[in-house]
Protein backbone atom coordinates (compact mmCIF):
# COMPACT_ATOMS: atom_id res chain seq x y z
CA UNK A 1 0.00 0.00 0.00
CA UNK A 2 0.94 3.40 -0.57
CA UNK A 3 0.79 5.53 1.64
CA UNK A 4 2.81 8.37 0.76
CA UNK A 5 0.16 11.28 -0.12
CA UNK A 6 0.02 15.01 -1.79
CA UNK A 7 -2.44 15.94 1.13
CA UNK A 8 -3.86 14.21 4.34
CA UNK A 9 -6.96 15.25 5.58
CA UNK A 10 -7.58 14.40 8.81
CA UNK A 11 -11.89 14.33 9.24
CA UNK A 12 -14.06 13.31 6.62
CA UNK A 13 -17.41 15.62 7.61
CA UNK A 14 -18.60 18.31 4.92
CA UNK A 15 -15.61 20.83 5.15
CA UNK A 16 -13.15 17.85 5.06
CA UNK A 17 -14.88 15.74 2.15
CA UNK A 18 -15.31 18.99 0.13
CA UNK A 19 -11.67 19.60 0.66
CA UNK A 20 -10.53 16.39 -0.61
CA UNK A 21 -13.09 16.67 -4.38
CA UNK A 22 -11.24 19.99 -4.85
CA UNK A 23 -7.48 18.44 -3.68
CA UNK A 24 -8.44 15.50 -6.02
CA UNK A 25 -9.67 17.41 -9.12
CA UNK A 26 -6.14 19.01 -8.47
CA UNK A 27 -5.16 15.90 -9.76
CA UNK A 28 -3.38 15.79 -6.22
CA UNK A 29 -2.71 12.35 -3.95
CA UNK A 30 -5.58 12.54 -1.55
CA UNK A 31 -5.94 10.49 1.65
CA UNK A 32 -8.96 10.87 4.47
CA UNK A 33 -8.51 9.57 7.76
CA UNK A 34 -11.58 9.48 10.07
CA UNK A 35 -11.53 8.17 13.70
CA UNK A 36 -15.74 7.18 12.94
CA UNK A 37 -17.67 7.25 9.53
CA UNK A 38 -17.12 9.86 7.22
CA UNK A 39 -20.25 12.57 7.74
CA UNK A 40 -19.62 13.79 11.42
CA UNK A 41 -22.50 15.56 12.79
CA UNK A 42 -24.36 15.51 9.42
CA UNK A 43 -25.17 11.79 9.74
CA UNK A 44 -27.14 13.44 13.02
CA UNK A 45 -29.43 15.77 11.05
CA UNK A 46 -32.87 14.32 9.65
CA UNK A 47 -33.61 16.57 7.31
CA UNK A 48 -31.36 19.27 5.62
CA UNK A 49 -33.71 22.22 4.36
CA UNK A 50 -31.11 24.94 4.13
CA UNK A 51 -28.77 23.70 1.48
CA UNK A 52 -29.00 25.25 -2.06
CA UNK A 53 -30.32 22.69 -4.96
CA UNK A 54 -32.07 20.59 -2.45
CA UNK A 55 -35.13 21.66 -0.86
CA UNK A 56 -35.05 18.71 1.51
CA UNK A 57 -32.63 16.43 1.88
CA UNK A 58 -31.44 13.90 5.07
CA UNK A 59 -28.53 14.02 6.46
CA UNK A 60 -27.35 10.40 6.15
CA UNK A 61 -28.08 10.40 2.20
CA UNK A 62 -26.39 14.18 1.72
CA UNK A 63 -23.33 12.48 3.51
CA UNK A 64 -23.85 9.57 1.30
CA UNK A 65 -23.73 11.94 -2.39
CA UNK A 66 -20.78 13.56 -1.06
CA UNK A 67 -18.86 10.12 -0.38
CA UNK A 68 -20.00 8.73 -3.46
CA UNK A 69 -18.46 11.95 -5.31
CA UNK A 70 -15.09 11.63 -3.40
CA UNK A 71 -14.30 8.03 -3.81
CA UNK A 72 -15.56 8.19 -7.53
CA UNK A 73 -12.43 10.73 -7.66
CA UNK A 74 -10.06 8.25 -6.40
CA UNK A 75 -9.59 9.72 -2.61
CA UNK A 76 -8.43 7.23 -0.48
CA UNK A 77 -10.82 6.81 2.73
CA UNK A 78 -9.73 5.08 6.17
CA UNK A 79 -13.06 5.15 7.92
CA UNK A 80 -12.60 3.92 11.70
CA UNK A 81 -9.20 4.68 11.96
CA UNK A 82 -7.26 5.25 15.06
CA UNK A 83 -4.71 8.11 14.98
CA UNK A 84 -1.98 7.26 17.00
CA UNK A 85 0.61 9.76 16.73
CA UNK A 86 1.72 12.43 14.53
CA UNK A 87 4.60 14.97 13.69
CA UNK A 88 2.95 18.38 11.51
CA UNK A 89 5.88 20.63 12.27
CA UNK A 90 8.35 19.28 9.93
CA UNK A 91 8.34 19.68 5.99
CA UNK A 92 7.18 16.39 5.74
CA UNK A 93 3.96 15.63 7.87
CA UNK A 94 3.82 11.78 9.40
CA UNK A 95 0.93 10.32 10.92
CA UNK A 96 0.99 7.14 12.63
CA UNK A 97 -2.84 5.19 12.41
CA UNK A 98 -3.43 1.46 12.55
CA UNK A 99 0.32 0.70 12.58
CA UNK A 100 0.24 2.29 9.30
CA UNK A 101 2.70 5.31 8.76
CA UNK A 102 1.05 8.06 6.46
CA UNK A 103 3.41 11.38 5.15
CA UNK A 104 2.61 14.22 3.06
CA UNK A 105 3.58 17.60 2.48
CA UNK A 106 0.44 19.24 3.62
CA UNK A 107 -2.90 18.11 6.24
CA UNK A 108 -6.20 19.71 6.45
CA UNK A 109 -7.38 19.07 10.03
CA UNK A 110 -11.01 18.84 9.96
CA UNK A 111 -11.54 17.19 12.92
CA UNK A 112 -15.27 18.91 13.33
CA UNK A 113 -16.81 18.43 17.14
CA UNK A 114 -18.20 16.04 18.97
CA UNK A 115 -21.05 16.24 22.10
CA UNK A 116 -20.10 17.12 25.58
CA UNK A 117 -20.39 14.09 27.64
CA UNK A 118 -22.31 13.34 30.22
CA UNK A 119 -21.08 13.41 33.49
CA UNK A 120 -22.57 11.78 36.81
CA UNK A 121 -21.20 12.31 39.79
CA UNK A 122 -17.13 10.82 39.86
CA UNK A 123 -17.66 9.67 36.27
CA UNK A 124 -16.45 11.61 33.88
CA UNK A 125 -18.12 10.35 30.72
CA UNK A 126 -20.77 7.94 31.46
CA UNK A 127 -21.68 6.72 28.38
CA UNK A 128 -18.29 4.83 28.27
CA UNK A 129 -19.64 2.29 30.99
CA UNK A 130 -23.57 2.30 29.85
CA UNK A 131 -24.79 1.45 26.25
CA UNK A 132 -27.74 3.44 27.03
CA UNK A 133 -26.36 6.59 26.76
CA UNK A 134 -26.56 8.18 23.23
CA UNK A 135 -26.09 11.27 21.37
CA UNK A 136 -28.07 11.07 18.48
CA UNK A 137 -32.37 10.37 18.23
CA UNK A 138 -31.56 9.72 14.77
CA UNK A 139 -29.09 7.05 15.09
CA UNK A 140 -30.86 5.26 18.10
CA UNK A 141 -34.16 6.38 19.16
CA UNK A 142 -35.97 3.66 16.97
CA UNK A 143 -34.60 0.91 19.43
CA UNK A 144 -36.13 3.15 22.53
CA UNK A 145 -39.61 2.78 21.00
CA UNK A 146 -42.79 2.05 23.48
CA UNK A 147 -40.11 3.03 26.19
CA UNK A 148 -39.27 5.84 28.53
CA UNK A 149 -36.21 7.98 28.19
CA UNK A 150 -34.13 10.72 29.52
CA UNK A 151 -32.96 13.86 27.59
CA UNK A 152 -30.19 15.79 29.15
CA UNK A 153 -29.90 19.34 27.76
CA UNK A 154 -32.50 22.27 27.60
CA UNK A 155 -31.10 24.05 24.12
CA UNK A 156 -32.62 23.83 20.80
CA UNK A 157 -30.65 20.85 19.93
CA UNK A 158 -32.42 18.82 23.01
CA UNK A 159 -35.42 20.53 22.34
CA UNK A 160 -35.81 19.52 18.27
CA UNK A 161 -34.40 15.99 19.36
CA UNK A 162 -36.87 15.73 22.19
CA UNK A 163 -39.54 16.00 19.48
CA UNK A 164 -37.93 13.60 16.75
CA UNK A 165 -38.23 10.76 19.62
CA UNK A 166 -41.51 11.23 20.76
CA UNK A 167 -42.29 10.83 16.49
CA UNK A 168 -40.12 7.91 16.34
CA UNK A 169 -42.86 6.11 18.93
CA UNK A 170 -41.07 7.34 22.46
CA UNK A 171 -43.67 5.99 25.12
CA UNK A 172 -42.62 8.64 27.68
CA UNK A 173 -39.87 11.77 27.79
CA UNK A 174 -38.57 13.81 30.21
CA UNK A 175 -36.17 16.35 29.18
CA UNK A 176 -33.65 18.26 32.24
CA UNK A 177 -31.91 21.25 31.99
CA UNK A 178 -29.42 22.02 35.18
CA UNK A 179 -29.73 25.65 34.74
CA UNK A 180 -32.67 27.87 35.76
CA UNK A 181 -33.85 28.43 32.60
CA UNK A 182 -34.38 26.48 29.22
CA UNK A 183 -32.36 27.56 25.75
CA UNK A 184 -34.66 26.53 23.07
CA UNK A 185 -36.54 28.80 21.12
CA UNK A 186 -40.01 29.46 22.15
CA UNK A 187 -41.75 27.61 19.40
CA UNK A 188 -39.64 24.43 20.10
CA UNK A 189 -40.59 24.79 23.84
CA UNK A 190 -44.09 25.21 22.49
CA UNK A 191 -44.09 22.47 20.51
CA UNK A 192 -42.74 19.69 23.47
CA UNK A 193 -45.49 21.06 26.06
CA UNK A 194 -48.15 20.25 23.96
CA UNK A 195 -47.21 16.51 24.16
CA UNK A 196 -48.78 14.63 27.28
CA UNK A 197 -46.31 11.77 27.04
CA UNK A 198 -43.03 14.67 27.37
CA UNK A 199 -42.12 16.98 30.70
CA UNK A 200 -39.55 19.46 31.15
CA UNK A 201 -37.90 20.45 33.95
CA UNK A 202 -35.16 23.42 34.38
CA UNK A 203 -32.96 23.58 37.55
CA UNK A 204 -32.23 19.70 37.23
CA UNK A 205 -29.52 17.98 36.89
CA UNK A 206 -28.72 13.82 36.51
CA UNK A 207 -27.82 12.60 40.14
CA UNK A 208 -27.04 8.55 39.51
CA UNK A 209 -27.59 6.18 37.43
CA UNK A 210 -29.54 2.94 38.55
CA UNK A 211 -28.38 -0.44 36.39
CA UNK A 212 -29.08 -4.18 36.41
CA UNK A 213 -27.47 -5.28 33.27
CA UNK A 214 -28.95 -2.51 31.88
CA UNK A 215 -30.49 0.98 32.34
CA UNK A 216 -33.67 0.50 34.51
CA UNK A 217 -33.83 4.48 36.23
CA UNK A 218 -32.51 7.52 37.12
CA UNK A 219 -32.00 9.77 39.86
CA UNK A 220 -32.92 13.46 39.51
CA UNK A 221 -31.77 15.95 41.75
CA UNK A 222 -33.36 19.51 41.83
CA UNK A 223 -30.13 22.17 41.76
CA UNK A 224 -32.19 24.10 44.14
CA UNK A 225 -33.81 22.54 46.90
CA UNK A 226 -31.47 19.53 46.66
CA UNK A 227 -34.71 17.50 46.39
CA UNK A 228 -34.57 14.12 44.42
CA UNK A 229 -36.58 11.85 42.64
CA UNK A 230 -35.89 8.25 41.03
CA UNK A 231 -37.34 8.03 37.74
CA UNK A 232 -37.75 4.80 35.39
CA UNK A 233 -35.87 5.38 32.34
CA UNK A 234 -34.78 3.25 29.60
CA UNK A 235 -32.12 5.27 27.71
CA UNK A 236 -30.54 8.51 27.85
CA UNK A 237 -29.98 11.11 24.84
CA UNK A 238 -27.34 13.90 25.57
CA UNK A 239 -27.59 17.11 23.96
CA UNK A 240 -25.81 19.53 26.18
CA UNK A 241 -23.52 21.39 22.99
CA UNK A 242 -20.40 20.65 21.19
CA UNK A 243 -16.51 20.55 21.76
CA UNK A 244 -14.02 20.63 19.20
CA UNK A 245 -12.19 17.68 18.68
CA UNK A 246 -8.70 18.87 19.05
CA UNK A 247 -6.96 17.31 21.70
CA UNK A 248 -4.52 15.16 19.49
CA UNK A 249 -3.41 18.75 18.01
CA UNK A 250 -1.95 20.09 21.54
CA UNK A 251 1.63 21.07 21.82
CA UNK A 252 1.77 21.43 17.61
CA UNK A 253 -1.02 24.03 16.23
CA UNK A 254 -1.99 26.97 18.07
CA UNK A 255 -5.65 27.55 19.80
CA UNK A 256 -8.11 29.46 21.03
CA UNK A 257 -8.85 29.22 25.07
CA UNK A 258 -11.88 26.82 23.93
CA UNK A 259 -9.60 24.37 21.71
CA UNK A 260 -10.78 25.64 18.68
CA UNK A 261 -7.90 25.52 15.85
CA UNK A 262 -6.67 28.85 15.24
CA UNK A 263 -6.47 30.07 11.46
CA UNK A 264 -6.31 33.00 9.41
CA UNK A 265 -8.81 33.97 6.76
CA UNK A 266 -7.35 31.35 4.23
CA UNK A 267 -7.76 28.31 6.60
CA UNK A 268 -3.80 28.51 7.40
CA UNK A 269 -2.21 27.52 10.77
CA UNK A 270 0.43 28.54 12.81
CA UNK A 271 2.27 25.78 10.93
CA UNK A 272 3.39 25.96 7.35
CA UNK A 273 1.85 23.69 5.25
CA UNK A 274 -1.08 22.92 7.85
CA UNK A 275 -4.67 24.10 7.08
CA UNK A 276 -7.82 23.80 8.98
CA UNK A 277 -11.23 23.91 8.36
CA UNK A 278 -15.15 23.28 9.62
CA UNK A 279 -16.39 23.47 13.27
CA UNK A 280 -12.72 23.13 14.70
CA UNK A 281 -12.09 26.95 13.75
CA UNK A 282 -13.46 29.18 15.98
CA UNK A 283 -16.29 30.85 13.95
CA UNK A 284 -19.79 32.63 14.67
CA UNK A 285 -21.60 30.33 11.95
CA UNK A 286 -21.69 26.70 11.71
CA UNK A 287 -23.27 25.75 9.50
CA UNK A 288 -22.97 23.11 6.53
CA UNK A 289 -22.66 25.77 4.07
CA UNK A 290 -19.85 27.69 5.68
CA UNK A 291 -18.12 24.00 6.28
CA UNK A 292 -17.87 23.75 2.47
CA UNK A 293 -16.24 27.26 2.04
CA UNK A 294 -14.00 26.37 4.80
CA UNK A 295 -12.74 23.12 2.76
CA UNK A 296 -12.61 25.10 -0.62
CA UNK A 297 -10.56 27.73 0.56
CA UNK A 298 -8.12 24.95 2.85
CA UNK A 299 -7.81 23.12 -0.41
CA UNK A 300 -7.12 25.50 -2.60
CA UNK A 301 -4.58 27.14 -0.12
CA UNK A 302 -3.08 23.52 0.38
CA UNK A 303 -2.66 22.89 -3.22
CA UNK A 304 -1.16 26.69 -3.41
CA UNK A 305 1.04 25.35 -0.89
CA UNK A 306 2.11 22.23 -2.64
CA UNK A 307 2.79 24.51 -5.89
CA UNK A 308 5.57 26.85 -4.18
CA UNK A 309 6.92 24.09 -2.89
CA UNK A 310 7.49 22.32 -6.25
CA UNK A 311 9.47 25.74 -7.36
Amino acid sequence: MNTAYDIIILGGGVAGMTAAIYAARANLRVLILDENACGGLVNWTKVVENMPSYKSVGGMELVQRIQDQVEALGVDVEEAACIDSMELTGTEKVIEADDTTYTAKAVIVATGRKPVPLKVGNVADVAENCEQVHFCAICDGAAYVGKRVLVVGGGNSGFDEAIALLDQGIKELVLVEKMDRFFAAQTAQDQLACRSNATARHSTEVAALHCDGALRSVTLRNVDTGQEEECACDGIFVFMGQQPGTEIFQGQLAMDESGYIQTDELMATNVAGVFAAGDVRPKKYRQITTAMADGTVAALEAERFLRTMAC
